[in-house]
This record gives C-alpha cells, structure tokens and sequence, in this order.
C-alpha cells in the first residue's frame, strides 16, 4: 500500500492537518509508530503516545485537542476507530485478486456454472453441477465438491475445503484450510466392542455474510442439515458438529467446539473453548466465557455465564473469591 494523507482523508472523509503529500506504506499501533506508518488514536489512555509516536500520518477525533506539539500529519474524522477499520477494509479490497479469471491450471466442468467476474486459483477443483455466484473469489488450491451452491461476493482462502452438496450464502469467507461438509462422529457400539460408523447424507447449510475462520469444521447432518444463520462469525480452529443450528450474528471465539444436534440461539457470544454438550438448546443473546463447559440447556435470554459446569458470572465470580482465599490459607 501507498497512500498520501490527502488520499486517506478522501477515502475517511477526514481532513488534513499538515502535509497532505505526506505518504505512509503500512499500519502500525499508536505506540509503535515509525516513518512511513499510519496510526490512529481514539482511546484515551493511549494519548501519551500521540506525543511521542513517530508515524508518518495519525488518525484522531475531530474534537482532539493535543496538549503538547505533535510529531505525524493528523487526519481528523469523527470517528478515528471507525475510520481506521473502514481503512483497513478499504486497502484489503484492494489488494484482493479480483476479476474474470480462471487458471489454466485449475479443474471444472461443462455443468459447472459460473456467475460474473469470478476468480479460480491454481490447481482449485470446482466439482460437476456446482454453481458459483458473481465476483466469488476462489483461491488457489480451494476443493469444491459437486452439486454445491456458492453465493455471490464470497472469499474461499487456500486449502478450503466444500463437500459434495454443500450450501454456502452471499458474502461468505472462508479460511485457509476450513472443512465444510465433514462426516460427523457418528459411531453405533456393536455387541462385541466395536463401532460401526453411520453415514451422513445430509449436508450443511451456510447464511449470507458468515464468516468461518481457519483450520475450522462443521461437519454435515446425518440427515437433513447443519445450519450457520446469517451473520455468524466463527473463529480459528472450532468444531460445529452434525446437525448443529446456530442462530444469526452468533459469534465464536477460538477452539470452541459443540456438540451434535446443540441448537444456539441467535445473538450468542462464546468465549475460547467454550465447550456446549448434544442435544441442548441455548438461548439468544446467551454470553459464555472462555473455557465455559455447558452440559444443560439454557433457556432464559441474556445471561452471562461463566465456569464450567456454568453458573451465573456473578455467582461465579463470588465463588471464585472463596476459592482463591481458601488456596491463600
């Protein structure tokens, strides 16, 4: 990236304090700022920095009233951590590959259909029947089964993963090296000790604007489907089982794992490791902290639970006092 401050203050609809044809080539943290960087300030408690930070260009609140002279170009906008993630998300788009392209080195078919200005990578395989929506980029390397349906504006990192059958919405991210579509562990004990596995023909169905983050799984239904509402983001390194739902704008943070045929409510916030039993039902806007282990349904909306098993954050908090004066005695 390269961009003078006269250019950020465009793209933020800010304005320039300084040298507008100052130009910075990365971003860096207000306390890490060196030449050539843009950094930003929008927390109080960080304003020490602003003073002694040696970024080429800064973005503050309009409102900013330093104290001391400041070193960078300041760019004010009325928002400077809003318009920092809108810059991020800016120089990203740009740096995407974008465009009709398909390498001579990937694989598909006459019944594969492709909508407009759709990207496929190097040594990608977009199976027999699947159909893939406009400016859907599909980096290399990327394994799409057969009979899929792809939406629109989607990202599929390096390594992805899609079954056969596979349903994912509009605006979908992927990451490096996600499986979508996995058997589940579904196992039947045989008289003599062993397992005998039992097939998953269902599949799984992904909503609009999801985002499933790296090394992640989710497994296919036994029968019917698996369900990742609209708006769900899911971290690196989660396991969703067969037949698991998961309402809209539920987010998930690293290592979580749930178990089969869970039903989570729509709004929830999980924190790492959050781990949730079969067969429960969790309500909206349930939030769980990190390494929380859920082995009954939650059915009031709202609660902040912590622990494992969980109990309310509060009582836990309290029981957590005791136990750390019992530990000091």
């Amino acid at each position: 990236m390269e961009y003078t401050a006269k250019q950020i203050a465009q793209i933020v609809n800010g304005t320039v304090e300084g040298d507008e044809n100052t130009r910075v080539t990365r971003f860096a943290k207000i306390e890490h700022g060196r030449p050539g960087a843009l950094s930003f300030f929008a927390n109080p408690k960080y304003e020490k920095y602003v003073y002694t930070s040696k970024a080429s260009v800064l973005l503050v609140n309009r409102d900013f009233d330093p104290k001391e002279p400041v070193s960078p170009v300041l760019v004010r906008v009325e928002n400077a951590y809003t318009a920092v993630a809108e810059l991020l998300n800016y120089v990203a788009h740009k740096k995407r590959k974008t465009g009709h392209h398909r390498s001579l080195r990937s694989r598909y078919f006459l019944t594969t259909k492709f909508g407009k200005d759709v990207y496929v990578g190097d040594f990608s395989y977009v199976g027999h029947r699947t159909t893939v929506g406009d400016r859907t980029l599909i980096y290399e390397n990327v394994y799409i089964g057969d009979n899929c349906k792809i939406g629109c504006d989607c990202i599929l990192y390096p390594g992805a993963r899609i079954y056969p059958g596979m349903e994912i919405g509009d605006r979908v991210i992927i990451h490096a090296n996600a499986v979508i579509g996995s058997d589940g562990f579904g196992n039947a004990p045989q008289p003599d000790g062993t397992w005998e596995k039992i097939e998953h023909l269902g599949n799984v169905i992904i909503g609009n604007d999801v985002e499933i983050g790296a090394n992640t799984t989710i497994d296919r239904a036994q029968m019917e489907s698996t369900i990742i509402g609209n708006g769900v983001k899911i971290d690196n390194l989660c396991q969703i089982a067969h037949n698991v739902q998961i309402g809209d704008n539920t987010v998930m943070a690293a290592q979580c794992g749930i178990a089969g045929s869970a039903i989570i409510g729509k709004n929830c916030i999980f924190g790492g490791q959050v781990g949730i039993a079969g067969h429960l039902r969790i309500a909206d806007h349930t939030t769980i902290g990190a390494q929380g282990g859920v082995l009954g349904s939650i059915k009031k909306e709202g609660e902040v639970l912590m622990g494992s098993p969980v109990i309310p954050h509060m009582q836990y908090l309290r029981a957590y006092a005791r136990f750390k004066a019992s530990g000091a005695e």
